[in-house]
């Protein structure tokens, strides 16, 4: 069974969906629910249903949050070493959705701006490598997880790269991000983040220029489905039809599912159609990670 090795983040996620506009300075209406969330542990729990084992690097703290957060990977057996560090408070995103769904986050890594070199587990036995952009973002946690891509890379380990989103992006200059795209074996991008590395209002000439940078550039188009391309080939498959309920995760189930499929066919239809698979299934259930039943 192939191991795939996620590292970045782990957290909590508190979203407050307004029933109104914000009162500022007083009370406003809302309903208030708390889910695990981290963008490199997301991924980890939808990988463990591809029939593949997942890893996860990343930290919180040793307080009520971080045993909670354990807990759950625990449930969908996700392999860890040393999640818990005493120092700063586990990782929380405050996420603010409006009346017409709008979402405006306020991210705290937390625990995960401490990530050391020596977080990174044992090599022999992975297969493949998922890195989110938020443990390269964030500059406190930036050199050692620089160096943990040299160490996977020297151990001739294939690294998949999501760089977030096109707000968080934008902390760094394109030309830094790029830098860290070279360094990878591969991108997951959605359209806007495409657009944005690759500079081009064309999406076809935007992967065409990413490519420059690396290989294999992997395009999520939400209902229109995904397309890739990798040196001269490329490959374009539909979206699953489903009933949608909740986007929350749909990025995340698209990577868990591409990339075991990837590492075993080397097949970019494929790799697709498993990525756009699994991202259906997330999207018919509430929340940013599979069902546990």
């Amino acid at each position: 069974m192939r191991k795939i090795l996620c590292i970045g983040d782990l957290a909590l996620d508190v979203i407050a969906q307004l029933k109104e506009s914000i009162n500022y300075g007083n009370d406003t209406a809302s309903r208030i629910s708390t889910h695990p969330g981290g963008q490199a542990a997301n991924v980890s729990t939808w990988i463990t249903r591809t029939n593949t084992r997942a890893q996860l690097v990343a930290r919180v703290g040793n307080d009520p949050v971080g045993f909670a957060l354990i807990s759950d990977l625990d449930k969908y057996g996700v392999e860890h070493l040393n999640l818990m560090r005493s120092g700063r408070p586990t990782g929380v995103v405050v996420i603010l959705v409006d009346a017409n769904g709008e979402r405006t986050m306020f991210p705290d890594n937390g625990a995960n701006a401490d990530l050391e070199v020596s977080d990174l587990p044992p090599l022999d036995d992975i297969d493949g490598a998922y890195l989110s952009g938020y443990a390269l973002l964030d500059f406190r946690s930036r050199d050692a997880v620089l160096a943990m891509v040299a160490k996977v890379k020297s151990a001739g380990i294939p690294i998949f790269f999501d760089p977030t989103t096109t707000g968080a992006m934008k902390i760094v200059s394109r030309e830094e991000v790029l830098s860290w795209v070279s360094l990878m074996d591969g991108i997951l991008l959605n359209a806007e983040e495409a657009h944005y590395l690759g500079d081009s209002t064309d999406l076809k000439i935007a992967e065409e220029n990413i490519t420059k940078s690396t290989p294999l550039v992997v395009t999520k188009l939400g209902s229109r489905g995904a397309m890739a391309i990798l040196n001269n080939q490329s490959a374009r498959v539909p979206a699953v039809t489903t009933n949608v309920v909740d986007t929350t995760g749909a990025g995340d189930s698209f990577a868990a599912g591409f990339i075991p499929m990837w590492l075993e066919t080397r097949d970019l239809e494929q790799a697709l159609a498993a990525g756009t698979s699994l991202a259906a299934k997330c999207v018919a259930t509430v929340g940013a990670r599979p069902p546990l039943n």
